[in-house]
């Protein structure tokens, strides 16, 4: 078949399946690309929801990237609010309804679903889910005329929401069954000043607490029954983990792995020739433990997506390991990382050296000064960087983007040590925080 003549199909319109879609069309201008998404909008940031909610940012319009004009102008079939139904791989055929499109190539961008906990009035009214933003706009519609929430699980969007809500000025609760904010992933010292900023704003913690019923007068949500208490409520917030959405992947008989995702090699490709795998549905392999992993980040999604999409264009690309460089904002404290922290690899049982500092963001003497915590996590006897974690006030996303660029490098504690850092009163301190924590690693390697 000619180049100019190639069906490709994407099916998913996030960050995996809009990157995916638009790539291979810049690679082959000639070529069929159709884009399946059963939302009703493609190409703007669900990650910006809640400070949407919150009154951070003024409004929606502010999230959206493009418009679907736009991928018709270019070329992009979209079709909105159109579910796939099946995949024949032997047909090389999708299914919307009892129609059938013929691809050549397949690109599978179907992203995530939330893991719905199984608990007593899960279906009753003002219990939501954070992800269209269809929905979160009447959402915001109704938070007009609530007082009290409820936000169930303290992930990253948990912590989100539960500060958004309390900034809008609803009383909040965050209620998880672990000891502290984000304990599957992240230490307790780095999360602790984030909990601290939570409380200033309003939001009530409840930590080793489990959910155990919701209850609701005339179908909706009123209270929220939990291991140590009833909580009353005019809304829940559901921020549970999620969880790959390949039930039509999993259907037509293609390979997942170990985490549910899709399984993909370095080049995106699944276990069925000219099938193409990206994003939440997809799983990939951590560059410093070799284990597969799901669920990351948006702009994880994006780059998967493009390389996804340049491959099933006919070139030869491929995507790294990934070291999994994060940050958000908790409260009023940026925090952020790379690969695991130190809680993670005592729970694995990797041998480890902790390194840790508290150096500051700027100038001692110029305004704004704030303090930040780097925790790096060596292998013992090289110095070796295997993960990073940190909390502050500025200046956190730039040295988590640095340091998994560190990490991926093979960089040793030594180097950081003997680091050279920009040194300017405005943004910059004299005595650069990763190289302090850097130091005080060695010593401990010392002992």
């Amino acid at each position: 078949m000619a180049q100019d003549n190639i069906r490709i199909i994407v099916i998913g319109g996030g960050a995996g399946g809009i990157s995916a879609a638009s790539t291979a069309k810049g690679l082959m201008p000639d070529a069929s690309i159709t884009l399946f998404t059963e939302f009703e909008d493609v190409a703007y940031s669900p990650c910006g929801i809640p400070f949407v909610l919150g009154k951070e940012i003024a409004n929606f319009d502010n999230l959206f990237l493009q418009t679907a004009e736009h991928y018709a102008k270019i070329g992009i079939d979209l079709r909105l609010q159109t579910k796939v139904t099946g995949i024949n791989l032997e047909n090389r055929t999708v299914s919307v309804g009892s129609d059938d499109f013929e691809w050549d190539r397949l690109v599978i961008a179907t992203g995530f679903e939330y893991d719905e906990p199984e608990i007593p009035g899960i279906d009753l009214e003002n219990i939501w889910y954070v992800k269209n933003i269809r929905r979160a706009m009447e959402y915001d519609k109704a938070l007009e005329t609530m007082k009290k929430a409820v936000v169930v699980s303290a992930t990253p969007l948990g912590i989100e929401m539960a500060g958004n809500l309390a900034h809008r000025g609803l009383e909040s609760h965050l209620i998880d069954e672990g000891g502290w904010l984000m304990s599957d992933i992240a230490d307790p010292d780095i999360m602790e000043p984030v909990k601290e900023s939570l409380e200033e704003m309003g939001a009530q913690m409840h930590f080793g607490t489990k959910v155990l019923e919701f209850k609701g007068t005339n179908g909706k949500v009123t209270s929220v029954v939990t291991s140590n208490g009833e909580i009353e409520c005019d809304v829940v917030v559901i921020a549970a983990h999620k969880k790959p959405n390949n039930s039509i992947s999993k259907e037509a008989g293609i390979e997942l792995g170990a985490t549910g995702g899709i399984m993909v090699d370095d080049h995106m490709r699944t276990s069925v020739k000219d099938v193409f795998a990206a994003g939440d549905c997809a799983e990939v392999v951590h560059g410093v433990t070799d284990i597969p992993i799901q669920g990351l980040s948006g702009s994880h999604a994006y780059s998967q997506g493009r390389i996804a999409g340049s491959n099933a264009a006919g070139n030869d690309r491929a995507y790294d390991p990934v070291f999994i460089p994060w940050g958000m904002m908790g409260g009023k404290v940026q925090i952020g990382g790379v690969s695991l922290g130190e809680t993670l690899h005592k729970a694995l049982g990797i041998p480890h050296v902790v390194a840790f500092s508290m150096g500051i963001s700027r100038a001692r003497y110029y305004p704004g000064v704030m303090r930040i915590r780097v925790k790096l996590i060596a292998e013992p006897g090289t110095g070796k960087v295997l993960g990073a974690q940190m909390s502050g006030g500025e200046g956190i996303k730039e040295r988590a983007d640095f340091l998994a660029f560190v990490i991926k490098r093979g960089v040793t504690l030594n180097e950081l040590a003997w680091m050279e850092n920009v040194y300017s009163p405005p943004i910059g301190a004299l005595m650069e925080p990763i190289a302090l924590a850097a130091q005080a690693g060695l010593r401990e390697m010392a002992k």
